[in-house]
């Protein structure tokens, strides 16, 4: 069963705190990753900022970027006092290009190259479909799988360029049979995955991994937001009747980059619980249509 984290601020419910992230038991060796590097966007809160805690813990040099530079610089800080690793970071955009080859360069020059590139970073907002604007499809769209896009690319090409193997990883989400509410990053994410399954067949010859991690309900500290009532419903949406945490997340990418992951390319671990079989998830509350006795 999924652990249970506990919360570290007044009213909040979910999430590990950050000396949790520390301390939590992990399945890998200390020294697993030492001297790797990664790239981590969004790293400065939720699943990716328990990823470059992880990273950090099994001494890995960690980048991690994000749009804002507050969180990011509170997450490195916060990595050196409780783990004793320096994390560099760097505010920026994913979907600004140039900006994608600002931080790859700042991460080359700063940690003398790249081994993984975990994208994290995205958005999106609770919507029904019918009503979504065209700026908030746009801005779903041009952020999850476009910017996704820009940093694969510019990763890639430049372990192409240096002769260097590389490897990349997506978070992505589970997507098999929709997602109500939510329409505009399910098409993203989808696309983002059969991109993933497409080059990683076209950049094998470069000896290019790139995977996607697909979480389903994950307890972090951005469930807070949601009403009490709707987000305790969210576990429902799998068979286990259980939230993950963004370690059982963060863990499932480690597998991937790690030595455990070298024969494993274009594929989709999903952690979900199940959800993909069997469950449903209406992130803004389920219509009276779908509601049945008992429900």
């Amino acid at each position: 069963m999924a652990s249970d984290p506990k919360p570290n601020l007044p009213g909040q419910r979910y999430g590990f705190s950050d000396a949790q992230l520390a301390e939590h038991p992990l399945v890998f060796a200390p020294d697993l990753l030492a001297d790797k590097v990664f790239v981590v966007s969004g790293g400065g809160s939720g699943i990716g900022k328990a990823t470059a805690f992880t990273l950090a813990r099994l001494g890995a040099k960690v980048m991690i970027c994000g749009r804002r530079e507050e969180k990011l610089q509170t997450t490195a800080e916060s990595i050196k006092q409780l783990v004793g690793a320096d994390v560099a970071w760097h505010a920026m955009s994913i979907r600004r290009p140039e900006q994608v080859e600002s931080l790859m360069e700042a991460t080359w020059d700063q940690l003398g190259g790249l081994d993984v590139l975990v994208n994290n970073g995205g958005g999106q907002f609770a919507q029904d479909a019918i009503d979504f604007s065209v700026k908030g499809w746009n801005a779903v769209i041009d952020t999850n799988l476009n910017g996704t896009w820009y940093m694969m690319q510019s990763a890639a090409q430049r372990w192409r360029d240096t002769g260097k193997p590389g490897h990349i990883i997506n978070v992505v989400a589970v997507v098999h049979r929709g997602m109500p509410q939510v329409a505009h990053t399910c098409a993203a994410r989808a696309g983002v995955i059969y991109l993933s399954k497409t080059v990683s067949t076209e950049w094998a010859p470069l000896n290019i991994q790139v995977n996607c991690v697909a979480p389903g309900s994950i307890a972090t500290t951005g469930l807070n937001v949601y009403e009490p009532e709707a987000a305790a419903m969210f576990k429902y949406a799998n068979p286990m009747h259980e939230f993950g945490d963004s370690l059982d997340i963060a863990q499932a990418i480690i597998y991937l980059a790690a030595p455990s992951g070298k024969f494993i390319t274009g594929e989709v671990l999903s952690v979900d619980g199940g959800a993909q079989q069997h469950g449903e998830n209406w992130s803004a509350g389920i219509p009276d249509y779908f509601k049945v006795h008992g429900r």
